[in-house]
């Protein structure tokens, strides 16, 4: 053997062009399920206009769905952790609805593209069924949350479990309005309205 044995890159490296691949296989499917519709492209059709083998499209993504719900990746935990972080004096519905703004913040960083990719799962069955399983997921996350916050970490009730599973549901029903809209109306108003109307206010 000549010469010194190459390093290994840093795992963050790695970590980043990951990312960077798996966000541009992400982009290829969506344009692809735009063009041709979601239940017409098959796991070659997107590995080919990747320019990538169909194993290599499944390393990163499992499914068709996983391709275009990637967007959503780590909504749970970003939502979870501004939740945490809201005041102490904060009423957990107030806190709730405060934390969904890191949710929305993708919103009003890319509109056109954020409405394309919700009318894109809300009109495809399967892409709709599965972005609703995976948000089901959310919910022990905030509740755990809410219970952190009220000084009782692992001790899940009820009450808990109820306000996080609301406030996703009004997190659903404002982008329904939203997208309805064509993006016209105002997603933090629509938001507000959702929440208020579970308080009476």
């Amino acid at each position: 053997m000549t010469g010194a044995a190459r390093p290994r890159p840093p795992t963050h490296t790695r970590d980043i062009a990951r990312a960077a691949v798996r966000a541009e296989l992400a982009h290829v499917a969506f344009e692809l399920f735009s063009r041709d519709g979601f239940d017409k492209v098959t796991l070659d059709d997107l590995a080919a206009a990747a320019g990538v083998s169909r194993s290599t499209f499944l390393r990163y993504f499992g499914t068709k769905e996983d391709a275009v719900l990637a967007a959503y990746d780590g909504h749970d935990r970003r939502t979870a952790d501004a939740l945490r972080a809201r005041p102490p004096a904060e009423d957990d519905w107030t806190a709730l609805r405060r934390a969904l703004d890191t949710v929305i913040e993708r919103y009003h960083e890319d509109p056109a593209g954020s409405l394309a990719t919700t009318r894109l799962v809300r009109e495809t069955p399967a892409l709709c069924a599965r972005h609703l399983e995976k948000q089901h997921g959310w919910r022990p996350a905030l509740a755990e949350a809410l219970a952190e916050r009220a000084g009782t970490p692992g001790d899940v009730t009820v009450g808990h479990t109820v306000r996080a599973a609301a406030a996703l549901d009004c997190l659903n029903v404002a982008l329904d309005h939203w997208t309805a809209s064509d993006g016209r109306l105002d997603l933090v108003d629509l938001l507000d309205e959702a929440f208020a109307a579970l308080t009476g206010a």
